[in-house]
């Protein structure tokens, strides 16, 4: 018998969600970054890691602001958040080689939004046959590589994404 260990899952499944905060308001202090799975923060949108990724390379893009959906965005804040997504997506396919992507916004509860109060849109990076029986049967993903070290080599290419500044 194989054994599957996924002990970073066990802060998911023992955590208490409730009053803590918000995991897409960066704050002012950057120093907590590599920590909370930041890549990238700019002056409308920014981009972290999902910490319980569908696969890996999952990621988030939010607005900066606290914002519980789209109607509530500013026009330069959609133009940001747009732009970002869209170099989200090449930064991972030049970096992951992915085969695709699932691209999307989950508003409210019924649709799936784990944090409804600040919307985001998650970029899932897909490869033929990245799915498989334990997904289907066993309820269990399979995540070859650490979150950390997916972060790690991330990091630098986020690092060099500006704002858009509405140019283009």
């Amino acid at each position: 018998m194989q054994v599957l260990w996924a002990p970073w899952r066990m802060e998911y499944i023992l955590s208490d969600q409730k009053g803590t905060d918000c995991i897409f308001c960066p704050g002012e202090d950057r120093s907590e970054d590599q920590e909370r799975l930041i890549l990238h923060v700019g002056r409308l949108t920014m981009v972290i890691m999902n910490r319980f990724p569908y696969i890996n390379g999952h990621l988030l893009v939010a607005p900066v602001r606290h914002v519980p959906e789209l109607a509530l965005l500013s026009n330069d804040e959609m133009q940001d958040l747009l732009w970002v997504v869209r170099n989200a997506v090449e930064i991972l396919k030049t970096q992951m080689k992915p085969e695709g992507f699932n691209v999307g916004l989950n508003m409210g509860k019924v649709a799936g939004a784990g944090v409804e109060e600040h919307m985001h849109f998650h970029i899932v990076p897909r490869w033929n046959g990245d799915h498989n029986y334990m997904t289907v049967l066993g309820e269990v993903r399979v995540i070859p590589e650490h979150i950390r070290e997916t972060y790690r080599k991330l990091l630098p290419y986020f690092a060099k994404l500006n704002d858009h500044g509405g140019e283009e």
